[in-house]
């Protein structure tokens, strides 16, 4: 690595932060603070050119490049690499007759959904509104309209990226299929991403929110929660919250977005009506520009220790394991109902195939160094007193640090999208939070 990093300064219009300038701690933060980023200079990058120039210098100095709009799904692993950032590609253009948005790789979704709001409109935004639009939609995506539509990444129409080359491409079903198909939902393995163009989906009217219960209610919310999963309609989406943070009393809950009217959304979730002792309800009519507001997750960095799974089913042994157990360590329990669309696989998908298990779960503790080996050690607890109810495959997006992308693939698509990577970027110069290749 002879090659100083600070010929970047000379060949990118862009900002270029290096070890020892004032924001370069900041620009170098990944969103989930407990992750360690050592890396060797980040480049805020304004154009396509700027991302040519990065691989170029990549190429000629042995590093990777390492490409995160938001910081979300950091790992760590990456000391040495370079850091994109791509907020200045951060344009929005919302075609409502053709139903379709054309959006910057810098953009979140909550951008999205209140520029589609207007036109009633929604894309297929996850349930956090400051979740980047790209990173989000290269490893699937699925949040609150996926059992109606599917993943996020089945509704791209064409991926605007530098491949690892430094030859900007528009790519298609029709330019490149093999790209294209591993672009949705294989990882950010494959190009640097500027831009993505997208479907967009009516949405008239949208009800939902989230009603919360005391913990000593849990076991009757959960009967609940099994109830409407069990008969919910493809535009009816359920998850079941289980919290226990510090300094609050802990209590359950039942999130949920039905896309559709209010009278018919309310007659759906009537059965949320016959438990007692609600200690708050914010069910209400939406509109897509709203969506975070159901789970009002924090919009801040923050440091946390996650885990995800898929379920296989909701039996007495998942009762006990995560409904009667204490969430302690952790501070929440999340249980998704899937299923509908999710399970469903058409020939033109992307890698993101199928997922036919009927529930996703979701743990998460505080990541605090003095806490992480209870949160560790309740993770292997859980997992192993679920034993064959759980998978061990789990969606890219719910991957997390020492996890490999190997567990969010079957074999053969694994395979394909590890002879995509090893065509289309030889020398290994693009490097995704979780690689195909290890």
């Amino acid at each position: 690595m002879g090659m100083s990093i600070e010929t970047l300064r000379t060949t990118v219009r862009g900002g270029v932060l290096l070890p020892g300038d004032a924001e370069f701690d900041r620009a170098a933060q990944p969103w989930n603070t407990a992750v360690a980023q050592s890396v060797a200079g980040v480049v805020e990058v304004a154009d396509a050119q700027d991302v040519a120039a990065v691989l170029e210098y990549a190429r000629q100095s042995g590093r990777v490049v390492v490409t995160q709009p938001t910081g979300h799904g950091a790992t760590g692993g990456i000391d040495g690499a370079i850091l994109v950032r791509t907020k200045h590609f951060n344009t929005i253009d919302i075609d409502p007759g053709q139903r379709v948005a054309r959006v910057g790789s810098g953009v979140q979704w909550g951008q999205v959904q209140a520029a589609a709001a207007g036109c009633g409109l929604t894309g297929l935004a996850g349930s956090n509104p400051v979740v980047g639009v790209t990173g989000y939609t290269l490893g699937g995506g699925f949040g609150w309209f996926a059992r109606k539509y599917g993943w996020a990444a089945n509704a791209v129409r064409a991926v605007e990226l530098v491949d690892a080359a430094g030859r900007p491409q528009r790519v298609t079903a029709d330019s490149d299929p093999d790209l294209f198909w591993a672009v949705r939902g294989g990882g950010g393995d494959f190009g640097i991403v500027t831009g993505l163009e997208f479907e967009l989906f009516a949405l008239p009217r949208l009800y939902g929110g989230r009603v919360t219960w005391p913990a000593e209610r849990t076991r009757e919310v959960f009967e609940a929660f099994t109830e409407l999963t069990t008969d919910a309609p493809a535009e009816l989406s359920v998850w079941l919250q289980r919290y226990q943070i510090p300094g609050i009393a802990p209590s359950v809950s039942i999130d949920f977005a039905y896309l559709g009217e209010s009278a018919e959304g309310q007659d759906l979730t009537r059965r949320l009506d016959t438990i007692d002792g609600v200690i708050a309800d914010t069910r209400g009519v939406l509109t897509p520009a709203e969506i975070g507001k159901i789970t009002a997750e924090p919009t801040d960095p923050s440091p946390s220790l996650s885990r995800g799974e898929l379920l296989t089913e909701l039996d007495d042994a998942v009762v006990k394991t995560l409904i009667d157990a204490p969430v302690a360590p952790l501070l929440n329990v999340q249980i998704r109902g899937l299923g509908e669309a999710l399970a469903e696989n058409s020939p033109g998908d992307g890698a993101r195939g199928a997922v036919t298990e009927p529930y996703a779960l979701y743990l998460l503790g505080l990541g605090l160094p003095h806490l992480l080996g209870d949160i560790r050690a309740r993770f292997a607890e859980i997992t192993d007193a679920l034993g064959t109810r759980i998978t061990g495959v789990k969606p890219y997006t719910f991957l997390a640090s020492g996890e490999s992308a190997a567990t969010a693939f079957d074999p053969d698509t694994l395979a394909r999208l590890r002879e995509i990577k090893r065509n289309r970027d030889p020398h290994n110069i693009i490097r995704a939070n979780f690689p195909v290749l290890d």
